[in-house]
């Protein structure tokens, strides 16, 4: 009993420390910049992205959440056929808030 415990805490420690969103080549060609330098922008739409903050009981690294989301919301906007996105907040429970934009 007690190994199968120490296994599953291993696990989820070691998915912990994981990243799962990986960039797509489109996600590539989306910057993320602060909603001082979007001026001469054209606004896309907004944009909510969710991940994984906790695994099991064990709330994961918010930073690397963040990059996640961050990574994830890059994927979404390029679809939207967005270049730019402005994040909104930070992370909260898992989800993010983005503003997407057309820059030249």
């Amino acid at each position: 009993m007690k190994t199968k415990v120490l296994m599953i805490i291993g696990v989820t420690a070691i998915c912990s420390a994981c990243s799962w969103v990986k960039l797509t080549p489109a996600g590539k060609g989306v910057d993320v910049r602060v909603s001082t330098s979007v001026a001469n922008c054209k606004p896309m739409g907004d944009l909510t992205v969710s991940g994984v903050d906790n695994v099991s009981i064990y709330k994961r690294n918010l930073e690397k959440v963040e990059s996640e989301l961050t990574t994830q919301a890059r994927n979404d906007a390029a679809v939207m056929g967005a270049n730019v996105i402005v994040p909104v907040a930070k992370p909260l429970e898992g989800r993010q808030k983005f503003k997407t934009y057309q820059c030249p």
